[in-house]
């Protein structure tokens, strides 16, 4: 064959190229939108559209993010001040009962004037509250033939005057009943006021004091360190402060100690009515033993706790009515673990929180 010839038959037998592939069209960005004026007019350059990390919280939003978090972390903080958290268990009390020599006609009733309607929740940490308490308002008078003694007075005749003078945020939380007062319950079961030796005060608060000017003259048995209270606390003891012509009768405490506490006061000389000074939630608060002659023991603690589940199981008042009720906080505490230590050492002692109705409930009514 010729090469001419060669040449064609080898151009014949060579495959031809095929139509050329379309180039593929450029890759879009992940964060780039379809765009009606066309691709290039739309197309993001290399960091277009890319929004770095920090910056979905900046300016206004990170400002709302951090209140937000600070709110819910105050909220959190707050609302555990609630839960419970019992305070560590006390040195164990040693040593017997103190002797007491009560007289065979000395007795004990209960005068109760009022309640307020709170919960659980609010008297102890770790308290329900769904479970509804009413606080009791009450006088206890004591009967011995040496003088009769009126422990607080509760809710008086001008109770609603009383209350009007508390401040603002107290009275918007707080709801009462009142019933007779104590002055008026003496009266109905024809009590010779002339037996009436003084009102012991447990503390100077409005709820104990109400009852005083119902009971004209009589003398009222209070600490120095309380009675400087009632003039210098402010809008908590405003209602004592305002109080016309009252018989103060201050005492002093000359006893040695009595079950765990440094000092006493026994107001008659014979075991049966002992005073203590117990400090913190007022300057000058006390609490009160009384022994009958039945053998039977109480002591009454005025607010050291509100309710008997503060001692028993060594739970103070919740962070807000601690800050709100109490003058000395620590001193709430110190005072609570030696009731405690008192309560597991003689569990026969009733402890009677003036607010609690259950520490009342084996006295008798006048």
């Amino acid at each position: 064959m010729s090469s001419s010839g060669s040449a064609a038959a080898h151009a014949i037998m060579a495959p031809r190229p095929g139509p050329r592939a379309a180039a593929p069209p450029p890759r879009r960005p992940l964060n780039a939108r379809p765009c009606a004026a066309g691709p290039r007019s739309c197309t993001p350059g290399p960091t277009a559209g890319i929004v770095p990390r920090g910056d979905a919280v900046t300016g206004p939003n990170k400002r709302r993010f951090l209140a937000l978090a600070l709110a819910s972390l105050l909220l959190a903080l707050f609302l555990s001040t609630f839960c419970g958290s019992p305070l560590p268990p006390p040195a164990p009390l040693t040593g017997p009962l103190p002797l007491a020599s009560p007289p065979a006609t000395m007795a004990m009733f209960h005068l109760p004037t009022g309640v307020t309607h709170r919960s659980a929740g609010f008297a102890y940490r770790g308290g329900s509250f769904t479970d509804r308490r009413d606080f009791s308002m009450s006088a206890v008078l004591v009967q011995h033939p040496r003088g009769d003694l009126l422990i607080d007075t509760g809710f008086g005749r001008n109770i609603d005057a009383h209350f009007s003078q508390m401040p603002l945020g107290f009275r918007l939380i707080t709801s009462y009943t009142r019933s007779q007062a104590a002055a008026d319950q003496l009266a109905a079961a024809g009590y010779d006021r002339g037996q009436l030796r003084g009102i012991i005060l447990t503390h100077a608060h409005w709820d104990h004091v109400s009852g005083i000017p119902d009971l004209p003259g009589t003398p009222v048995l209070i600490t120095a360190d309380e009675r400087r209270f009632i003039a210098e606390g402010g809008s908590i003891t405003a209602v004592a402060r305002g109080l016309a012509d009252v018989n103060y009768e201050e005492y002093e405490f000359t006893g040695g100690p009595y079950l765990g506490f440094p000092r006493s006061h026994d107001v008659h000389g014979d075991g049966a009515i002992v005073i203590v000074p117990a400090p913190g939630h007022t300057p000058g608060s006390v609490i009160v033993f009384v022994a009958l002659p039945d053998g039977r023991r109480h002591a009454f603690v005025g607010d050291l706790a509100w309710q008997t589940e503060g001692i028993t199981e060594r739970q103070e008042r919740p962070w807000l009515q601690r800050c709100l009720a109490d003058s000395d906080a620590q001193g709430v505490r110190d005072n609570l673990l030696r009731m405690a230590a008192i309560a597991a050492r003689f569990p026969e002692i009733t402890l009677v929180p003036a607010h609690d109705a259950r520490g009342f409930a084996d006295l008798p009514r006048l």
